[in-house]
């Protein structure tokens, strides 16, 4: 015989006062029990105890067991068993054994989970038992028709109560694992839109912070300097910088509102447009007096993953950004080298006190490109360094890994 697995839920150790349902079904119980008992419908007769009033004895210590049926499993239990025992020695009434049958289910469900196993073994050993021993004493029928009565006051409540405390457990685990796929849900959301939001202040950084900083520099020399011709080159920079800022601005907005996809989304950039880019980035700098180079390792046959190729092509933007702010007049050198595993990009740039006009920095593009380096799994280094002639230099190296997948490559 298997039995449903109960709850094993902690209980309260402390006794609390009664819950109010179980005093209302103790006194329902004892008002009952009391008028059955006035109009003389007992349970059986000839007894050994033949007087009246002391039917009513089990039925009143029943009727206080149930009061703490809830709050005092255990103790409700042993005393109603006690109870129904003494029962059976007076004329009996029919309420104090519907009652021991509830105590016995209560026991089952509110009770310890020690005590929630044993009751139902216990109660279908002493039915198995009983039925078997007034079987040998009475040797006739009517013993397995008290058998069945035994075990529909004991076991079958504590059954009752298993199934109904089995089913509370499922429920709770249940409602457990909802709550916690919520959390892990919410977690996962809470990600998601942080991640989100720092791709977005990267993308955002990359494309408006070249244009801002050359119009800011640009702007600052137009002040600083009485010739018209200087001014009227610097303000052709500043409108052409801030038309491709715009320009940037609008596409970004764009993608951001374009929900239903009825447009088509712009490219994402690419190596190939490194040309351009250099070039704009030349007409900023050469009022600052630097000179850029493109210095290109080579195609090769194989197409690098559009997500190497979009955090290469910023992080070259973004160094050139720097070097137009910081740079010292002289070279500043973009080279590309790539590889069977990894390409490499490294940007120098002179290190030193800069002459003229500069743009303030927040440090937020080296932390954006370092972000977009740690997403790919590469390798980032920023920093001043020696180059072979003992001057100082300020480079950016990235290693980004390329090996991609086909559907990455497509």
């Amino acid at each position: 015989m298997t039995l449903p697995r109960p709850v094993t839920t902690p209980r309260p150790t402390a006794i609390t006062r009664p819950h109010r349902v179980d005093l209302f079904i103790a006194l329902s119980g004892l008002a009952v029990g009391v008028l059955l008992w006035f109009f003389g419908l007992y349970t059986s007769a000839d007894r050994v105890f033949e007087q009246r009033w002391a039917a009513l004895v089990p039925l009143a210590v029943m009727s206080a067991c149930e009061a703490g049926r809830r709050t005092m499993p255990r103790a409700a239990l042993i005393v109603g068993t006690l109870a129904i025992v003494a029962n059976q020695f007076t004329n009996g009434n029919l309420v104090t054994v519907l009652m021991f049958t509830d105590i016995v289910y209560a026991a089952v469900v509110y009770g310890p989970p020690a005590q929630a196993r044993r009751v139902p073994y216990t109660t279908g050993l002493i039915t198995v038992a009983v039925t078997i021993g007034l079987l040998v004493w009475w040797q006739n029928a009517l013993a397995l028709l008290v058998g069945v009565i035994t075990g529909m006051v004991s076991f079958l409540p504590a059954m009752t109560g298993a199934i109904v405390r089995n089913h509370r457990e499922a429920a709770e685990a249940a409602r457990l694992r909802a709550e916690q796929t919520a959390l892990l849900a919410e977690m996962d959301r809470v990600q998601a839109v942080a991640a989100e939001r720092a791709r977005m202040a990267r993308e955002l950084h990359d494309m408006v912070a070249n244009h801002l900083s050359a119009i800011a520099i640009h702007s600052t020399a137009a002040l600083s300097l009485d010739e018209p011709a200087t001014t009227r080159q610097a303000l052709t920079v500043i409108r052409e910088n801030s038309v491709a800022g715009l320009a940037e601005m609008r596409r970004l907005i764009g993608l951001l509102r374009d929900s239903g996809g009825d447009t088509e989304p712009a490219a994402a950039p690419t190596l190939a447009g490194l040309d351009a880019l250099v070039g704009q980035a030349r007409a900023n700098a050469r009022p600052s007096g630097l000179v850029l180079v493109l210095d290109d390792g080579g195609e090769s046959d194989a197409g690098l993953p559009a997500p190497v190729e979009l955090a290469a092509y910023r992080i070259v933007q973004e160094s050139l950004t720097n070097a137009l702010k910081h740079a010292a007049p002289g070279e500043v050198r973009v080279l590309l080298g790539r590889g069977p595993d990894a390409l490499t990009v490294e940007v120098t740039s002179p290190y030193g006190e800069r002459p003229g006009p500069t743009a303030p920095g927040s440090g937020a593009g080296l932390v954006g490109m370092r972000e977009r380096v740690a997403l790919l799994d590469g390798v980032f280094e920023a920093g001043p360094v020696t180059d072979h002639e003992g001057h100082r230099r300020w480079r950016v190296r990235a290693e980004l890994p390329v090996a991609a997948s086909d559907e990455e490559r497509a």
